[in-house]
């Protein structure tokens, strides 16, 4: 686990994935709970986007993540909505929902309460690929906005990861 990202890296990092993804020929979705299109809109705000970044999901609530992503709602019923297996459906759905090759996915706790069962700081990030889907479980302080952001930086980060792993679209 985890328990640091860096809010003044985020530009960077995204500007770093966005290369990545255009020098590589890879499209990009993200599917975000906890970040609330945060994600999408860090990569947006990135010089060159409109070259990778196929389209994201705001999936707040489960009803979005079961009908829009295809997060199976027996999956959600048991282990709620701030879970790995979670993130991974929710990336996995992102990717196939929009098309692209990588799916990138947000799930947690920003607080002030836990939230099913889970502390706040709580996050799991969902990773997708033609070939793979994983998760990653972080820890972070904070508010809510603290939060989010370092959820928004971990991610970026494993996309960055993703995308120097997934190669050249043939």
């Amino acid at each position: 686990m985890s328990t640091h990202a860096s809010g003044s890296g985020g530009a960077q990092t995204a500007t770093a994935a966005v290369a990545a993804a255009i020098e590589r020929h890879l499209t990009v979705a993200t599917a975000e709970s906890l970040t609330a299109g945060l994600l999408a809109a860090t990569l947006a705000n990135t010089p060159g986007a409109s070259g990778m970044l196929q389209g994201g999901v705001v999936a707040y609530q489960n009803s979005v993540k079961a009908d829009v992503l295809g997060v199976p709602a027996h999956l959600l019923a048991a282990v709620g909505s701030v879970d790995g297996g979670v993130a991974e459906a929710m990336a996995d759905g992102a990717r196939r929902a929009c098309g692209s090759d990588v799916g990138i996915s947000t799930t947690g706790v920003a607080g002030p309460e836990p939230h099913d069962g889970k502390a706040v700081g709580t996050v799991f990030i969902g990773v997708a690929t033609p070939t793979s889907v994983s998760a990653f479980e972080y820890r972070f302080s904070g508010d809510r906005q603290a939060i989010r952001e370092q959820a928004c930086e971990a991610a970026m980060v494993r996309l960055l990861a993703a995308l120097s792993d997934v190669g050249y679209r043939s």
